[in-house]
């Protein structure tokens, strides 16, 4: 048996409007549910990426678990290495600081800025990992 891959991940702040819309108007993700007040689902390619607010997620009871987490979180997107340029034109058009830029050694660059809830998002090339997102570039 093994796994397959990452299905869902998940990002936490406390105002979800503005934390989706964030993510719909840079990466035009495209809203597939909500939870007023607890959750928004986004479809990322062949995963989710899910914004909950905290404060919902971590009262027990309910249909799942409890969760969550205090503090900015992490997430990185897979992108085309050649389209990084266009990534940090697109991120200063918008406002969006570059918090940095990170070589790898084997040329390898991601660039990692911040979303309105303070989580560190970064894009990366399918040559980081191993080429692992090569395998994933090409679902």
């Amino acid at each position: 048996m093994k796994t397959y891959g990452i299905l869902e991940t998940c990002l936490y702040g406390n105002n979800l409007n503005e934390l989706a819309d964030f993510y719909k108007d840079l990466f035009h993700f495209k809203e597939v549910a909500r939870s007023e007040g607890r959750n928004v689902i986004l479809s990322c390619g062949t995963s989710a990426l899910i914004l909950f607010n905290p404060e919902a997620t971590i009262k027990k009871g309910g249909m799942f678990p409890h969760h969550g987490t205090n503090g900015p979180g992490h997430v990185a997107f897979l992108i085309k290495e050649d389209e990084l340029p266009k990534w940090k034109e697109l991120l200063t058009k918008n406002n969006i600081e570059i918090e940095k830029e990170v070589e790898w050694g084997d040329g390898t660059v991601s660039i990692y800025f911040r979303d309105p809830a303070d989580n560190s998002v970064e894009l990366a090339p399918s040559t980081l990992w191993d080429n692992l997102g090569k395998k994933l570039l090409s679902f």
